[in-house]
């Protein structure tokens, strides 16, 4: 009698087991469709180098001070017979509307946001508005409408990126940093330039005294790897973010 018991026990236990699984499972199945589901929005990704079979190299150079320093090298890259990509800032354009246009006319210009801020730390109006004060002096100025966004210091966020997609605008980054903002020699910001340089290397530079007095070199070592120096719209391509 007492092994009976025992056995309808251990069934009973069983069936509510079973019971409890069923509702459990039940129950997660109506929250999944019940509960609002927060999805992360798809951002497109920046780029860091361009395609590895260009044969092409770019110089992106970013302007918001030393207006002597640009038509330096505005004159260095007639001279090599070369171009490069400018990305400037929007209070150094209101100052400078007629250095930017004869930029233009030998160079490809990008926009650098208005006031050098941190995208990474303000609002996505912020965002859209330093962005689109830029554009729209560029557009008045030159008839350009600009399409490469470099973020001041490189620091952006999945925010910066959507109002870029949304506003028609590729995020460019690089793949070697002179840092010739930080270190003022000529020797160091063509070491950094040049050595294991490649097809697809988007190289940052700034007007700086001593960057003028290195780009003739870089630009001598870059033709001697066989390599061409040209927009960074030219060695990205147009495939699509990476």
């Amino acid at each position: 009698m007492e092994n009976i018991l025992f056995t309808m026990k251990i069934k009973n236990v069983a069936v509510q087991v079973v019971s409890n699984l069923l509702i459990v499972a039940i129950l997660g199945t109506l929250a999944f469709f019940c509960i609002p589901h927060t999805q992360t929005k798809a951002v497109f990704s920046p780029y860091y180098r361009g395609d590895e079979n260009t044969g092409r190299v770019g110089i992106m150079i970013n302007v918001y001070e030393n207006s002597d320093n640009v038509r330096k090298i505005l004159d260095i890259l007639d001279r090599k017979e070369v171009t490069c990509t400018f990305f400037v800032g929007g209070v150094w354009v209101e100052k400078n509307g007629e250095l930017l246009k004869e930029m233009s006319l030998r160079a490809e210009i990008g926009n650098h946001g208005y006031l050098h801020r941190d995208h990474a730390k303000i609002s996505e109006q912020a965002n859209k508005e330093e962005i689109l004060l830029c554009h729209n002096l560029v557009l008045a100025l030159t008839k350009i409408q600009m399409d490469l966004f470099a973020p001041p210091s490189g620091s952006f966020n999945d925010t910066t990126l959507s109002v870029c997609e949304k506003n028609g605008y590729k995020v460019i980054m690089w793949s070697k940093d002179t840092i010739d903002w930080r270190d003022h020699d000529a020797e160091l910001i063509i070491k950094r330039a040049i050595t294991d340089v490649k097809s697809g290397d988007l190289i940052l530079m700034h007007p700086t005294d001593e960057t003028v007095k290195a780009l003739s070199k870089i630009i001598d070592s870059y033709k001697e790897k066989g390599l061409l120096l040209s927009t960074v719209s030219d060695v990205i391509g147009q495939e699509g973010y990476f």
